[in-house]
């Protein structure tokens, strides 16, 4: 199968999370074969930090200025594909959505990364510079980063006639066990850009533990956090953490956190890829509650479950062995049901029902 995608960013991990979730997606792809053609706008704040200029295998990276420098040569790779998908936060999403919609061959994609933050825009009235005017009804397919009500939300204010689910991945090959490093060691760590609905729950899980055990290290990793943000004394921080140190990132430390924006944790059925790498590294995840979790790992067995700081606290305090026998279960499940292979399959049985 040949399938272009139009999306945010593929080069650059920097400040997104729809970067590690394309690369584990595209490579599992590759691998089965089907060819990729990833078109991203060449924005300077992602060219400052691009960690990854060439796609793995024969899939191809298209970086542009703008569109009117494509618009020609994306529709005749629209026309020559099997299948065309356009993901939220894309740019020049409404121009490549008409250039889609266009296409009388391919099957025509929309995947929102982002639905519960498109939906609480809609609701607020605002503008969504990614969805076409006349909402998603002309699509063949709608994808959705999050399951759950969402679903029925997309279909309901946007008229998408066949949504499904496809959720966030991991690649085993990048996110793996592997030994500890000191520049990450700590009692807990925590991966994330800043969020502004995402801080309460971090201030109360992450940092408030900080404050209630000083003698221990906490690690953060994660950019854009604003200069108000008071940092306890023990909270070590690095603005960045590459993803091929992922992996050493969530070994260094016996337990990480998961923190959830507040659109996604209210809608639910929303796991971030930040949960499936940890899980994948063997490392047991502290994550705050949203509906359909059990859905992704089983509480207290697979994945534990704090909503205040001393849910966080009792969490520090199991011991060694139970820790890493959560960790082992979780790395199980995460192999069994949500490796970038997976997910893969899914996405191409998806496109060829539409």
């Amino acid at each position: 199968m040949r399938i272009v995608i139009f999306g945010l960013t593929v080069s650059s991990s920097w400040g997104n999370g729809h970067a590690t979730l394309w690369r584990s997606l595209i490579r599992a792809l590759d691998r089965e074969g089907h060819e990729v053609v990833f078109y991203e706008r060449d924005a300077p704040y992602y060219a400052a930090h691009r960690d990854l200029p060439v796609l793995p295998g024969a899939a191809k990276l298209r970086l542009y200025g703008a569109w009117e420098d494509i618009r020609g040569e994306a529709r005749a790779t629209i026309h020559d594909c099997d299948a065309a998908i356009v993901t939220s936060y894309c740019p020049d999403g409404r121009a490549a959505c008409a250039s889609v919609l266009d296409a009388k061959t391919a099957t025509r994609v929309f995947y929102d990364l982002d639905t519960p933050v498109t939906l609480e825009k809609l609701e607020a009235g605002k503008d969504v510079p990614y969805l076409p005017p006349q909402g998603l009804g002309d699509f063949d397919l709608v994808l959705s980063f999050t399951g759950g009500r969402a679903l029925e939300l997309l279909r309901d204010r946007l008229g998408a006639r066949e949504c499904e689910p496809l959720y966030g991945s991991v690649d085993p090959d990048h996110h793996k066990p592997v030994p500890t490093d000191p520049a990450w060691r700590a009692a807990c760590s925590y991966l994330g850009t800043w969020s502004h609905d995402r801080q309460d729950m971090l201030d109360a899980l992450f940092l408030a533990s900080a404050r209630r055990r000083p003698a221990e290290t906490f690690v953060l990793g994660g950019s854009q956090y604003p200069d108000h943000v008071e940092w306890p004394a023990n909270v070590r921080r690095h603005d960045h953490v590459p993803p091929p140190a992922h992996s050493a990132f969530y070994c260094s430390s016996p337990v990480t956190l998961n923190v959830t924006r507040t659109p996604m944790a209210r809608l639910g059925y929303c796991p971030s890829g930040r949960l499936f790498e940890a899980a994948a590294c063997g490392v047991p995840v502290i994550t705050d509650s949203w509906p359909g979790l059990d859905t992704f790992f089983t509480p207290e067995e697979e994945i534990l479950i704090a909503t205040t700081t001393d849910d966080a606290l009792a969490a520090l305090g199991l011991s060694a062995e139970e820790l890493a026998s959560i960790g082992k279960r979780a790395r199980e499940r995460t192999l069994d049901e949500h490796s970038g292979t997976q997910r893969a399959r899914e996405l191409l049985s998806l496109i060829t029902g539409a």
